[in-house]
Parts: structure tokens; sequence; C-alpha cells
């Protein structure tokens, strides 16, 4: 089947999806996105990517370019189309095209908009999580705002390569006073000593992940002690469990990071069970 792709109003075959070159996203990475999963048709935690997509707007000062229902339409239709049941759902909106200047562009200058989706197993994500992943730190190179979703992902791009080229799943930030900060494409997490969940403060260091904020609420139902302080890695090398949340990826458990096993090297418990138990306190949407 031929994937469809929304831009700027018209649903067409990747072969004939296009944007123009001087759409500010690729002179300026001038633009934001989101990225929903689908689980057996239904759009996983919608309203809080879309607050999400409106915080990232508003800090960018990029107009909606249309209502929070006209964009629900537009994800949904998008999924119909490629007939996508579990996978995800990509939404990315620009401040639009205009003649390359640093300047915005004036009011007359309309947000492009872009949406995809595709298909992910399921069970491939299942097995990857039986087994976990490992990671590796390296220094966080990013601009000082990662709490806004944009576009500007190359530290990101080349901390997943690096990653990838030393066998690794993720790549964990480092900032310059030791303590990790997220992944590449995901918040991280470890279990101290005494079974407390450790996640470093959503302030502007970090993205404030919609997986997180889910496994917030999820430990507070399940009586599980959270501390939102910043973590070393050597805490997190001499944790009892680490793991990392995205919407992408859920709950995957890390059984090792760098050179050093996690725990005893096996996807933890805590890690393990909140996995289960995602879906019950994410928002399900038709």
């Amino acid at each position: 089947m031929a994937r469809i792709i929304f831009v700027n109003g018209s649903y067409l075959p990747y072969a004939d999806a296009s944007i123009h070159v001087e759409d500010r996203s690729l002179q300026f990475a001038d633009g934001v996105y989101e990225v929903c999963e689908v689980r057996a048709g239904h759009l996983i935690d919608e309203s809080r990517h879309m607050d999400r997509l409106e915080r990232s707007l508003r800090e960018l000062r990029i107009a909606p370019p249309m209502s929070r229902k006209a964009l629900g339409r537009i994800l949904r239709e998008t999924i119909r189309r490629n007939r996508v049941s579990d996978g995800l759902v990509y939404l990315q909106i620009s401040r639009g095209i205009a003649r390359r200047d640093f300047i915005f562009p004036g009011p007359e200058t309309s947000p492009s908009v872009i949406c995809l989706a595709r298909r992910a197993s399921r069970k491939a994500g299942d097995e990857t999580a039986q087994h976990g992943i490992s990671v590796i730190t390296i220094p966080d190179i990013r601009w000082q705002r990662p709490d806004i979703k944009s576009v500007a992902l190359l530290p990101n791009v080349l901390a997943r390569q690096t990653a990838i080229e030393k066998g690794a799943k993720e790549a964990w930030l480092v900032d310059k006073d030791g303590f990790v900060t997220e992944g590449a494409a995901s918040n991280a997490w470890i279990v101290d000593e005494q079974d407390r969940l450790i996640t470093r403060p959503a302030d502007f260091g970090i993205l404030r992940g919609v997986t997180r904020g889910v496994i917030i609420e999820l430990a507070k139902r399940q009586g599980i002690e959270l501390v939102e302080r910043a973590f070393t890695v050597e805490d997190a090398k001499r944790a009892r469990e680490a793991f990392l949340t995205s919407a992408t990826s859920n709950v995957l458990p890390i059984v090792r990071i760098d050179d050093a096993p996690i725990g005893d090297g096996k996807p933890g418990r805590f890690a393990t069970e909140l996995r289960r138990l995602f879906h019950t306190q994410a928002e399900f949407a038709d």
C-alpha cells in the first residue's frame, strides 16, 4: 500500500509530497513537532501531546495554524489513510514559507503543517523490553531550551548515531556538572537502593515528556515513591534499575550503561511492571 502524507492541506502519496525550499523548517529549524503512539487504532495521550504542542508554539511565537480540533482530524485521517493500527503519527508545524531572513516573517505568512503515520510492531517492542537495552553516556551539547520540542535535532542525531555505532540503543546526555539530563529521544530514570523512582525535574533542561508524565501519575497510583532530582552517571551505574520512557518506546528497561551492567543485568521489576500497566493510565482517544 502506498503511504500517504498530509502537507499543507493536501493528502498526497509520498512520491508526490514536498515542501518549499524556503520553508523555515529547512533553513532555520524554525518549527516544532509531536509524535503520538497509535495503539489498536487509538491515539494515545492526544490531549497531553496537544498541550505540549501548544506550549512549544507559544515559546517560539508561532501562531497555531488551525484549531486543536482541526489538527485532531488531520491526525486521524492520516492514520486512517495509512491503515495504521499500531505505530505512530508525526505532526510538524513550522513558521512557514518566507524569503530567507533571520527576522520573523509578517503575519501574512501561514505556518506549514506536515503529518505522517507509519506502522510499528508491538511484538518487536515487547521483545526488546523483555531483554532490555544498553545505553552510552555522552556530553550534552544541545541548546539551552530542550524543553521546547523543536525540529532542531542535530545534536540528538549525532548522539543516537554514536550509540548505534557503539552497539547501544540510546545515548544518555550528560551536562557539564556530570548529571544526566535525558536521552537523545527519551527521558531517563533510575531506581535507587530504597526502591525510589528518580528522574530529573522537568525544568528547562529536559523535554517535558508526555510518557514521563503518565509514569509519574502511574507511580503515584501504585504507591511508588518518586523523587524528582538530578542524578549522576555514577548514581545510574550503582542503581538497582534504569529505564527510559518515550511515546514510541513506552517504558524500556536498561540493562547496561557504558560498560557497567545495571542491577543483575536483566530488566528490573519496576520497569517491567510500569510498562505492563502504562496503558491503564494513558489516555485512549478514537
